[in-house]
């Protein structure tokens, strides 16, 4: 092996780039990363509160992961012998990819997908197969069908990031009972979309349905993902593939305490979805804008020539949205999260100003 043989390792990966994140906005009103601020700041106090009182951090957490995989279990209403944990959805769809695909596995999804997932395949040098959304971001299901004869893997985010489109479930039903390889159905939106293909798990035993905690539940600092998948499976990726202590105990305890009050949770889905069919309707008002139907805690719309511009005096007002660019044949994307009301309200004000 060459002497510098370090050196070009590390050139050639830094040549990747690796996933982006949004700008760090110390002030400023956060619509950019799909953050729940709709779940109260006391709810996240009370049960970090409870999770410091229960916990002794000097001791690993030793029985921890078996008794928060229960209580999901109970929450999704799934064996939990079909659940496994991961440090946020992220680190469960990394470990997937660099155990399960190699350059010779071909993946199939949608462009664009959940950018970490899209930089993991390149960093593993995992060939992707990629389906465009339509002018109105929409997907065709026979184009996936098409396709899927040269595929080993089948990844969609449902709903998807970044355009909130949702596939009907009877038709993303029927294209994974006809596809034999492996597939991966990530519904960290499920909340706030029209369905979950959770229960599909039991009679398919190629699927993994992998959630989290961060969107619905507000919970996206303490890093908390997890899946449903056949037993076979989980058990290898809990026991072989997964690190002995892949959370830590005040996150193990939080998420036990979050998932006992699960109702706030679905308040707080229930005003984001009022909440989201307000946004749209009122952009839809400007003559500016294309806006897309979402079944995700954000809204997409192309800004078209003046997506810079809004971008910028939205940022100078103190309001953070996601400046996306070129999707498909759309110039100017912007995505903005569903925060609370009163947030909102603000947003709408903005572009009101900006554009009367």
């Amino acid at each position: 092996m060459k002497k510098n043989w370090f050196e070009e390792k590390t050139k050639k990966l830094s040549s990747i780039g690796g996933y982006q994140k949004p700008d760090l906005n110390q002030n400023a009103l956060k619509f950019d990363s799909n953050e729940n601020y709709v779940i109260s700041k006391q709810f996240q106090n009370d049960i970090i509160s409870s999770a410091r009182k229960n916990s002794d951090v000097r001791e690993y957490p030793l029985g921890g992961v078996e008794h928060l995989i229960q209580r999901i279990s109970e929450f999704v209403k799934m064996p939990s012998s079909m659940i496994g944990v991961g440090n946020g959805s992220d680190q469960i769809l990394d470990l997937i990819l660099s155990n399960f695909a190699s350059k010779q596995t071909k993946v199939l999804t949608s462009n664009p997908t959940f950018g970490f997932f899209e930089e993991r395949c390149k960093l593993y040098s995992i060939p992707l197969i990629t389906i465009s959304f339509s002018n109105n971001m929409k997907l065709d299901i026979k184009d996936f069908v098409k396709q899927s004869k040269n595929a080993d893997i089948l990844y969609l985010d449902s709903p998807n990031n970044p355009t909130g489109f949702q596939f009907s479930k009877n038709e993303l039903q029927k294209f994974i009972k006809s596809f034999s390889g492996l597939v991966i159905i990530d519904e960290a939106y499920g909340e706030f979309g029209d369905y979950s293909l959770s229960s599909l798990v039991k009679t398919q035993k190629n699927l993994i349905v992998v959630q989290t905690l961060s969107k619905s539940f507000g919970l996206a600092g303490l890093r908390l993902g997890y899946f449903i998948a056949n037993k076979k499976f989980t058990n290898t990726f809990m026991n072989i593939l997964q690190y002995p202590y892949p959370l830590s105990t005040i996150t193990i305890e939080s998420g036990i305490l979050a998932l006992d009050k699960s109702n706030l949770m679905k308040d707080a889905v229930a005003n984001i979805k009022i909440e989201r069919k307000r946004i749209v309707e009122t952009l839809q008002k400007y003559d500016t804008f294309e806006v897309f139907d979402s079944k995700a805690n954000f809204v997409l719309f192309d800004a078209k020539g003046i997506y810079k511009r809004v971008y910028s005096a939205l940022a100078e007002q103190g309001i953070s949205i996601r400046k996306l660019g070129k999707i498909g044949n759309h110039e100017g994307c912007l995505r903005m999260t569903i925060g609370t009301k009163e947030m909102n309200s603000k947003f709408l004000l903005a572009i009101r100003d900006l554009l009367e």
